[in-house]
């Protein structure tokens, strides 16, 4: 659980990060995404594979900054409901790089 709230603050700023640096991830890797994966909805797709990649890296970051084992101390729940609370940037920047 992230009972520290600078923990939890420096989280949040790296989700926010990460999510700002999609649009030209998407750009360098994506380039035909329904070609290749066979997607009816380019967008769902996206926004699902982002999703899980930054759970994962928010995970690394938090387990390197607090030197904790995975055990006990991070819920991953926790950790996809602040990327949830950014749902709408997320959304907006996949929208934003597949125009």
């Amino acid at each position: 659980m992230l009972r520290d709230s600078s923990i939890r603050k420096s989280l949040d700023e790296y989700i926010k990060r990460r999510i700002q640096e999609i649009p030209i991830e998407i750009k360098q890797t994506f380039l035909k995404t329904k070609q290749v994966w066979k997607c009816e909805n380019e967008l769902d797709f996206l926004y699902g594979y982002y999703v899980g990649k930054i759970e994962e890296a928010a995970l690394h970051y938090l387990l390197k900054a607090t030197r904790a084992s995975a055990g006990g101390y991070v819920d991953s729940f926790e950790i996809r409901g602040i990327i949830e609370m950014h749902r709408n940037d997320l959304r907006d920047a996949i929208k934003q790089s597949t125009l």
